[in-house]
C-alpha cells in the first residue's frame, strides 16, 4: 500500500449524496481493518452529467468509467461502486477486492399521503428511471387489475421526492438500500415484495475495487468481503451476462439461501426479464447447493440464463449489450 502508514489511502467516490454516504462507510471501514487515514476523492462520471435516460445513454458502465480510470492512472487506491452499476466483465488489470455485506436488495415506493402500492388511485403516475421496475410493475398491475402508469424520471433522490410534492407523480419507485444509507428510510410508504419486483442483478451491494497489482492492499480490503454476498451477487451478475444484458436493461435477479430450521440446505436464484409495457415476461428459478467457490455460484446464473433464453428472453430486452 504504502511504505508510509501515516500517508492517506485514497478512496474514488462519484459526488452524489448517496455515493458519498456509502463511501463514507466503507473509509471508516478500511481505516479499522488498515489503522490508515482515508480521504475521498470525488470524481464525476458521464452517468452524473448526462440528463439522458439511463435506457437512452445504454446504462452499462456509465457511473463506473471515470472511476476506473482514476484508478488506472494512480489517481486513487480504490473506488467504491454501488455494484448493481458495474459491468459484468472485469478488466484484467483492476480487481474487486471486496463485497461488504449487502443491505436491503429490495425496491420501495415512496408515495403521496403514505399509500401503498396497491392502494394506489386509478391512473396513478409511478416515476421510475428503471425499465425493469417498469416492466415488473407494470406486469404485476396487469395481472392484477391495477390501473398505473409509470413515467419514465432522473435525478437524485431528492428531485424524485420532489416529484410527488409537486404533484407532478403520485410515487417513485427507489432502492431500499440507497434511502437507508442516507437516511432517509423513514419516508418509505411501502416496501415492495421481491414476489413483485426483483430487484437489479446486485442491487443493496458494494463494490470495492483497486488495481490488480495492489497485492497488499487487496489483503487489507479482503477483510471487507462477505463470502455469500459475493456469491450470491456472483449468480446473480452471472446469469446477466450469459443474458447478454446491460445494468439498464430490464433483468432482475436475486439469490438467496434456503434453510430447512437451522440448516442452509440450498442456494435459489430467481430471475425475470419483461417488456417494459408489462405485456410479455419471462419468470423463472432454480436452485442448487450452497456454493463452495465462486465457479459454482456463475455456474447457477448461466444455468437459469440458459433456460431463460430457451423461453425467448432475449427478445423481450431490445438491443442486448455487446
Amino acid at each position: 500500500m504504502s511504505d508510509n502508514p501515516l500517508k492517506p489511502l485514497r478512496l474514488g467516490t462519484r459526488r452524489s449524496r448517496l455515493a458519498m454516504a456509502q463511501s463514507g462507510q466503507v473509509a471508516e471501514a478500511v481505516r479499522r481493518v488498515t489503522g490508515r487515514p482515508v480521504e475521498l476523492v470525488e470524481i464525476t462520471t458521464y452517468g452524473d452529467t448526462s440528463r439522458e435516460h439511463l435506457a437512452q445513454i445504454g446504462g452499462t458502465g456509465v457511473f463506473v468509467t471515470a472511476l476506473r480510470d482514476a484508478l488506472l492512472r494512480g489517481e486513487v487506491d480504490f473506488a467504491v461502486h454501488s455494484l448493481k452499476d458495474l459491468p459484468t466483465t472485469q478488466p484484467a488489470d483492476l480487481v474487486l477486492a471486496a463485497v461488504p455485506v449487502r443491505e436491503d436488495p429490495r425496491d420501495v415506493i415512496v408515495a403521496r399521503d403514505a399509500l401503498k402500492f396497491t392502494d394506489l388511485p386509478r391512473g396513478a403516475r409511478i416515476g421510475t428511471g428503471s425499465p425493469r421496475r417498469a416492466a415488473q410493475l407494470n406486469a404485476y398491475a396487469r395481472s392484477h387489475g391495477l390501473d398505473i402508469e409509470t413515467v419514465p424520471i432522473r435525478g437524485n433522490v431528492d428531485t424524485r421526492i420532489g416529484y410527488i410534492h409537486d404533484g407532478e407523480l403520485d410515487a417513485v419507485v427507489l432502492a431500499a438500500a440507497g434511502l437507508s444509507r442516507i437516511g432517509r428510510i423513514d419516508e418509505v410508504t411501502d416496501f415492495l415484495s421481491v414476489d413483485t419486483v426483483l430487484p437489479a442483478p446486485g442491487q443493496g451491494a458494494l463494490a470495492i475495487e483497486c488495481a490488480a497489482d495492489n497485492a497488499e492492499l487487496i489483503v487489507a480490503l479482503g477483510e471487507l468481503d462477505d463470502p455469500f454476498t459475493r456469491a450470491a451477487v456472483t449468480a446473480e451478475r452471472s446469469l446477466l451476462a450469459a443474458l447478454e444484458a446491460g445494468c439498464s436493461a430490464p433483468v432482475g435477479a436475486l439469490a438467496d439461501l434456503l434453510a430447512d430450521g437451522q440448516i442452509v440446505k440450498e442456494m435459489r436464484l430467481r430471475a425475470v426479464v419483461g417488456t417494459t409495457d408489462g405485456t410479455r415476461t419471462v419468470q423463472m428459478s432454480t436452485t442448487g447447493p450452497v456454493p463452495e467457490t465462486y465457479d459454482q455460484a456463475t455456474a447457477l446464473g448461466r444455468e437459469l440464463a440458459t433456460e431463460m433464453l430457451a423461453q425467448g428472453a432475449a427478445g423481450l430486452m431490445g438491443e442486448r449489450a455487446q
